[in-house]
């Protein structure tokens, strides 16, 4: 186990420099560092002089070969310097956004396993009846409608109509709660549908298998196959389709965040992408990109844990 997690640990270090170089050609070629000044100083029509002072101060003003070893000894080393536009320490304003998106992709992440998990098994359970039919409309409905749509139309109902929760905004302690129940309804119901019916797929492949044949010749109980044998067979898939997401919900919904003002990384990110702040940009690329790497091997363990006859050898 430690080797295969050593392999796995060292073969992730030519997949961080390849996204670390793909994001430093992308933004360097989309905005040049000059833009990046201009659109950063507070002069109007700022002169060359202030444009070189500005790349000075922010270590823009090397060849692009040095710049990016500059860029990835940093970034290796976890030191993400200071944001562009604002000034202002990366590391704070991540372990600020931090707290906010955590709250809410775990409450997300919780309550949509639960439900998918539940509406599947209840669908496999009663498959080729008015039960099986309806939940696979309303996930098909859900499906086709967009996630924007959802937002809108959860923040116009619950917010403004029923004045059940705020529209919009956040505050921190036991009252985050009350700013976080809208934001993950909404959550929850957008991958509602197609999670269920992924779900309800796994669980139907493995209901035509062998021992399900052989259980039931022996009269077990089809609750006790669905909800023992056939669910933790199906552990494997659906293992690799929701370890898969926790890096991107930990690492925050941007349009979620950025529609309820909520102060996370996912409307960090979108911030500093509207304001072409690369050094923002680049780390949060590369923390994207070691969370994702890190689920990967979480997958892998938790196939072992999940079924012994798996060995990570």
């Amino acid at each position: 186990m430690l080797r295969y997690l050593l392999r796995r640990v060292l073969y992730a270090v030519p997949v961080l420099l390849g996204v670390s170089l793909a994001t430093f050609i992308l933004f360097y070629g989309i905005f040049p560092p000059e833009q990046i000044a201009r659109r950063n100083l507070s002069a109007k029509n700022p002169t060359s002089q202030q444009i070189q002072e500005w790349l000075v101060a922010h270590d823009y003003n090397h060849p692009l070969p040095q710049q990016f070893k500059k860029h990835m000894t940093e970034l290796m080393l976890l030191r993400f310097g200071r944001s562009d536009s604002t000034g202002e320490e990366i590391w704070t304003r991540i372990k600020t956004g931090a707290g906010p998106s955590t709250i809410i992709a775990g409450l997300v992440f919780t309550a949509s396993l639960a439900t998918r998990l539940f509406f599947a098994l209840w669908s496999a359970y009663f498959r080729a009846t008015y039960v099986d039919t309806w939940i696979t409309l309303v996930s098909v409905f859900l499906m086709s409608v967009v996630y924007i749509v959802l937002v809108i139309a959860g923040q116009y109902l619950m917010g403004k109509v029923l004045r059940l929760f705020p529209l919009a905004g956040y505050q921190s302690g036991w009252t985050a709660f009350r700013f976080a129940v809208l934001p993950v309804i909404i959550g929850v119901i957008s991958g509602l549908g197609g999670g269920t019916r992924l779900f309800r797929t796994f669980m139907l492949e493995e209901m035509n298998q062998d021992y399900v044949r052989t259980a039931r010749a022996k009269g077990v109980p089809e609750s006790r196959i669905l909800f023992v044998h056939v669910l933790k067979n199906a552990a494997i898939p659906i293992i690799t389709s929701t370890v898969l997401a926790i890096p991107a919900l930990m690492l925050g919904s941007l349009v979620l965040e950025s529609f309820f003002g909520i102060p996370g990384l996912g409307s960090y990110t979108v911030d500093a992408i509207n304001a072409q702040d690369f050094a923002v940009v680049r780390a949060m690329v590369f923390l994207g990109t070691l969370l994702y790497i890190a689920g990967a091997i979480l997958t892998d363990v938790c196939y072992a844990l999940a079924d012994p006859r798996i060995r990570l050898e």
